[in-house]
């Protein structure tokens, strides 16, 4: 199962692509997509829009797990990150992707086992999962690999509980 895990933003979306067969969880993409703090909103959110369909072209992930809005000190950001997300999920919709959301604080359990696990113990967690030679860089790129991870997680203990 290739799932596509996204941390949304408007400056950087985190993506990365995640295989899982059996008990065996593997990398295999990641990246970030940068838009410009010049351009004007429209064009930034049609410019992740077409880099997310072309990631979806390219690695065909049968799910996806985008990370849930919470709680922003700034209500600028809350809007334009909370924008981003919207056009992922259409995008995501437009190619038939099935999508799942989860906060921050169950993606945390979910690698942790701790829901108050500070970013570094996250970021650890995703290197050591699958078995990278570095944290990925930006941060959002980590925690995009870490959202995939909680959803596979979610989906292995899914059907544990249906077995």
């Amino acid at each position: 199962m290739i799932i596509l895990g996204i941390d949304p933003g408007i400056a950087t979306v985190g993506w990365g692509v995640i295989d899982v067969q059996d008990n065996q969880t593997t990398a295999v993409a990641f990246g970030h997509i940068s838009t410009s703090p010049q351009s004007p909103p429209s064009r930034r959110l049609a410019e992740i829009s077409r880099d997310l369909s072309e990631i979806i072209s390219k690695y065909r992930p049968k799910e996806a797990a985008v990370e849930e809005l919470f709680f922003l000190n700034n209500q600028k950001t809350a809007l334009m990150v909370a924008q981003s997300r919207g056009c992922i999920l259409l995008t995501l919709e437009n190619s038939r992707v099935k999508v799942h959301g989860y906060t921050p604080l169950e993606v945390k359990q979910a690698l942790t086992n701790y829901g108050r696990a500070d970013k570094s113990q996250v970021q650890l967690m995703v290197k050591s999962l699958l078995k990278l030679s570095a944290v990925p860089r930006p941060d959002d790129v980590a925690d995009a690999l870490a959202i995939a991870i909680c959803h596979a997680h979610r989906r292995k203990m899914e059907a544990i509980r249906n077995s």
